[in-house]
């Protein structure tokens, strides 16, 4: 099963380390998109097929609970997996993203072994 992957995070510095991250997991991934805020990845989700989200919570015009409320009330995403990647340090929310259907998180700064095993989690359907 090939993985199609978008990384929403308004650090460019932040999405390079995620898609080298993602090259190190030796995962199936056939394509990685890349969006500067939930505006952007809303557009992307449009128009091409996504497996798995990477979030960030905190960026300008849609951050990423309202990114994750939109996908989980559009009935074609609504299974979407998607992992919030924070630096918040406020629990609520981080528990605010889980109750809408976050399948996890992962602080920054992370691990490529903390990605590859929220992302294994995903794929296999478990909450980790």
């Amino acid at each position: 099963m090939d993985l199609n992957v978008l990384i929403v995070d308004d650090s460019a510095a932040i999405r390079k380390i995620l898609v080298r991250v993602l090259a190190q997991t030796n995962l199936p991934i056939k394509e990685v998109h890349e969006a500067s805020d939930g505006s952007e990845a809303l557009k992307i989700l449009e128009v091409n097929e996504v497996s798995l989200v990477l979030s960030d919570i905190n960026m300008p015009n849609i951050d990423g609970i309202e990114l994750l409320t939109r996908i989980k009330a559009t009935p074609k995403w609504k299974d979407l997996s998607v992992v919030m990647i924070t630096t918040e340090g406020s629990q609520a929310k981080v528990l605010e993203a889980v109750q809408l259907g976050a399948k996890g998180y992962v602080r920054k700064p992370f691990t490529a072994e903390q990605i590859k095993e929220k992302v294994l989690a995903c794929l296999k359907g478990g909450e980790e």
